[in-house]
Parts: C-alpha cells; structure tokens; sequence
C-alpha cells in the first residue's frame, strides 16, 4: 500500500471473480484485519465463519433473493456475526470488522463485496439471519450482519471520482443548513 487514502479512493465493490482460490496468506491476513478491529470496550464480540466451501457457498447465496449471487462465485466468503449479549453497539462493532476485512482485501490486490444480511429475508420469507445461522449453525444469540465475499477480481471499476465527493454534508463547528 502506498497510502491509506490511494487504497480508500481504489476499493469499490466487485461482484464478479476468478476461480483462483486464496492463498492461504492472504485469507489470514484478511481474518487477521478483522481481529484487529476496535470495538466498544473491548468487548470483541464478533465471530466470522470463514467459507470456501463451493457448495455452502451456493448455499449461502440463497440467502435472499436479490444482491446475494456475489457469494457463489467468490474464493472465500466471511460470515460476519455478533454476539449481541456481549455488546450494545454489536452492528457498530460488526461493520468495523467488516470494513477492516475489506481494506485489507484490497491492499492485497484483491476483490471484496459487502452483501447484507441483516434486516433482509429469503425468497420464502424467512429473515436471512436466521437462513445463515442454521446454515451454518450459529447460535440464535450471535445474528449476522453480512457476507463478506472476497477472491481475485474478474472485473475492473474506476476509482472513486473525488471531484464528486458531497461536501456540502460535512459541517464544522454546528449544522449548517443548505442554503
């Protein structure tokens, strides 16, 4: 990485992959970001389930009907889940790790997508979180807040346009009304 700002300008979400699998390196490091996340109190309350597994990650993508196909085409998928008895600001805690795992991924060349889990329900109804968990037999306790993909890019995006940054949403000091 040549600096923190090139690779947040870089990073955009891929959702079409290779069929190279990850290194073994590479899906430690990317775990290790997450690990590495702070969270309130340092409670660390989350858990990721690591998937490379081509037929769970199949599985996996059915987790609601629309925006999830990333999944069954990725190298890895991590499964990011919460133990909400262990901290208030769970979801706060749970994003950071996830973006973590993300600007890692691409620091390392590669390809990420947030998919979200939470608050989405399968093709039948039934609410994502808890389709995974049984999955994958997460305890009801520790609900999912996303599906990270990861894997060797089969797809190129620009980079972020700074020149169309929204601005007018910073305010210094107190609100300032749009004028």
């Amino acid at each position: 990485m040549k600096d923190l700002h090139e690779l947040l300008v870089n990073r955009r979400s891929i959702r079409r992959y290779t069929d190279e699998p990850l290194t073994p390196d590479q899906v430690r490091l990317i775990l290790e970001a997450g690990l590495l996340a702070p969270t309130s109190k340092s409670a660390r309350p989350w858990q990721f389930v690591a998937v490379d597994d081509k037929n769970m990650l199949e599985r996996l993508a059915q987790c609601k009907p629309a925006g999830a196909a990333p999944i069954a085409g990725c190298a890895l998928a991590v499964v990011v889940a919460v133990d909400q008895t262990q901290s208030d600001p769970w979801i706060e805690d749970a994003s950071v790790a996830a973006s973590y795992m993300q600007l890692q991924a691409q620091d390392l060349g590669l390809g990420s997508c947030w998919i979200q889990v939470r608050g989405r329900f399968t093709a039948d109804g039934l609410p994502s979180e808890e389709y995974v968990q049984e999955l994958l037999g997460i305890p009801e306790q520790c609900p999912v807040v996303c599906i990270l993909t990861f894997g060797n890019k089969a797809e190129e995006r620009k980079p972020v346009d700074t020149s169309k940054l929204l601005w007018e949403k910073v305010h210094i000091g107190t609100w300032k009304a749009e004028e």
